[in-house]
């Protein structure tokens, strides 16, 4: 089976001259396999398409795809948007009594398969709406003598194309109304621009007799009768999450619930909705891989082309679907979805550092409103990778904005002609104009060199981005170009606080080997804040640990070995991990588990 797929929001026909058509050579054996809709954009046929690729090799814009699927996949479509637009193949069953992860890039169908399970958008097996449209522009279709050009006319349609499966219940009780959905929205930080009371508003909405319950079990007490444009990201999530909670529903669905919370509050959450997974049907997106694999009883791996098409796999069991994504092949299909495998180390990076000194930061202390953050001194190597973990709001993003020089600590002082490179964690976007006349502007003459192209331009899939208007970049795009501009700059430390934020899970982990792989080419150093603790093993040579009262104060120790330091971290948070003997990945411990116990004993919270 053979697909053209068009990436709507990169097709710019005013701005090409028609590459895609110009060079087929079908159409210069004269045959009509183009047309154009009415933005003059391409509309391909598929039937006469011979998938050479030339159309797509020749896009200045890199928005067409040409690709070859097997022939079984056909029986499997189960929506398309529009001709030559993204198809999802495949979905899901959520199951009473379990949760079942999906585990993909973004941009493969995680949020469709979400709104057809939900009942929000009726699935149309491949039959799209412009079908009479494209066969009038091609006169390829019989649409008198097939009957399956009709598209599903209400859910009872739907139900029957399913009779036979686990999903023809799930199908029916949406078809008679009966199934209650509970969403946790993957946006948190859209929610104030739609609600404008209180916390504790919201929460009487849905259901005033459980707003004390659940705001002790999400710890919202301390903000409750803020509006929520006044609080912050992680305490959004924790509101969303609690909202979620307190609906009576068949199904629910959480779309990355670890976003903006720091270790000890994914747990805390992590557990609740295990909970609840005993008793529902739950189904989540989590990029954080070391959640998803403590939260998941199994997962449905996405794997296909972001924008084009994505296909959902049977249910696997958790170590398996993890370990297979790392791997990169899906050895059950026979299908290579990343051209190399994610490794991890099951010993710290270095045990010495025989480097020269970088930067020696003396103790530090600064006061806001009713925070307190003090540093203990320490020193960072030439070539060393810092990673920075603690609990939310005791001082991280504080510490590296006066390494940055972007705040004066009121005690200590920071005077060193290092020159420094700082990607912040929370991303201006008021730049007018698109992505490479922002990076033109950032970078200069480093923009377009050799070592842009080879480690910064491909590995971040930024060719894509680059005539899009920096205004309508994603949470995940928005990432990705900052986290190449703080990279790319010529400096001696790089400051990135939270820069795996909005990037699915293999975003994460190729961003975390591109920062490796720079660093050590380039001699330079690094000290990283972030929460993903696999994301922080395959990046960190050494730990600063951030311990405190939350939002009372707070205070640092180390740099510390990595061992030390996630023995000191994984302590307070109160979990243990083990490393997975196939794959050398973190997993964390079942609470009072032998392992647990045993490595509790020995003080080895981190691996045994």
């Amino acid at each position: 089976m053979r697909i053209a797929a068009l990436i709507h929001d990169r097709c710019q026909p005013k701005k090409c001259n028609k590459e895609c058509y110009n060079f087929c050579p079908r159409v210069r054996m004269g045959d009509e396999i183009f047309s154009w809709d009415e933005k003059n954009k391409p509309i391909i046929d598929e039937d006469l398409c011979v998938g050479c690729g030339i159309c797509a090799h020749k896009c200045p814009f890199d928005a067409l795809r040409i690709i070859g699927l097997p022939a079984e996949l056909d029986e499997d479509l189960i929506h398309q948007f529009g001709t030559n637009g993204f198809r999802l193949f495949r979905i899901p069953y959520p199951q009473q009594g379990t949760i079942l992860g999906l585990l993909g890039s973004n941009g493969i169908g995680k949020t469709t398969v979400l709104n057809v399970l939900g009942g929000i958008q009726m699935p149309n097996f491949g039959i799209t709406d412009d079908e009479e449209d494209r066969a009038k522009a091609f006169g390829s279709k019989q649409l008198d003598k097939d009957e399956a050009l009709k598209p599903p006319e209400d859910w009872d349609d739907v139900r029957d194309r399913f009779a036979g499966t686990g999903l023809f219940e799930h199908f029916e009780n949406i078809a008679k109304g009966r199934l209650k959905v509970a969403l946790k929205p993957q946006y948190v930080d859209s929610i104030p621009r739609s609600y404008k009371g209180t916390v504790k508003e919201l929460l009487s909405r849905v259901d005033p007799s459980r707003v004390e319950e659940i705001a002790d079990l999400m710890e919202l007490g301390p903000f409750l009768n803020r509006t929520l444009d006044k609080i912050s990201g992680g305490e959004l999530q924790r509101v969303a999450i609690g909202a979620s909670l307190m609906k009576d529903a068949d199904f629910y669905f959480f779309d990355e619930p670890s976003s903006y919370l720091d270790i000890r509050q994914r747990l805390r959450i992590s557990r609740t909705i295990k909970e609840l997974g005993s008793r529902k049907q739950v189904m989540l997106v989590e990029h954080d891989l070391a959640i998803l694999d403590f939260l998941s009883d199994n997962i449905c791996l996405m794997y296909g082309e972001p924008g084009a098409y994505g296909v959902v796999t049977k249910p696997i069991t958790t170590k398996h679907a993890i370990n297979t994504f790392l791997s990169g092949y899906m050895k059950e299909e026979n299908i290579r979805f990343r051209s190399k495998q994610i490794e991890f180390i099951d010993h710290p990076p270095r045990d010495e550092w025989r480097s020269g000194e970088l930067l020696i930061f003396p103790s530090m202390k600064k006061e806001m409103s009713n925070f307190t953050f003090k540093s203990n001194a320490g020193i960072i190597h030439i070539g060393e990778v810092v990673g920075c973990v603690g609990p939310n709001a005791t001082g991280k993003s504080t510490f590296v904005k006066m390494l940055a020089g972007e705040i004066s600590p009121d005690n200590g002082k920071v005077d060193f002609d290092t020159k420094i490179s700082y990607k912040p964690q929370y991303i201006k976007n008021d730049f007018e104009g698109s992505v490479r006349d922002y990076m033109m502007t950032e970078l200069s003459s480093l923009f377009g060199s050799g070592f842009f192209k080879a480690e910064i331009e491909g590995p971040m899939m930024l060719k894509q981005l680059y005539d899009k208007e920096m205004s309508k970049l994603s949470g995940g795009e928005q990432q990705r170009v900052a986290v190449s501009v703080a990279i790319s700059r010529e400096a001696d430390l790089y400051l990135l606080d939270e820069p795996s934020a909005y990037l699915d899970a293999n975003q994460r982990m190729e961003v975390a080997k591109i920062i490796r792989r720079v660093i050590e080419k380039q001699g330079r150093s690094a000290l990283i804040v972030d929460h993903d603790v696999y994301f922080i093993d395959l990046v960190s040579d050494t730990i600063m640990v951030f311990q405190g009262e939350p939002s009372v104060w707070g205070t640092s120790h180390g740099p510390l070995h990595l061992r030390d330091g996630m023995n000191m971290f994984l302590k307070d948070v109160g979990v243990t991990f083990r490393r997975d003997p196939d794959t050398k990945r973190p997993r964390i411990n079942k609470e009072d588990s032998r392992l647990d116990s045993e490595q509790r004993s020995k003080g080895e919270y981190y691996y045994a």
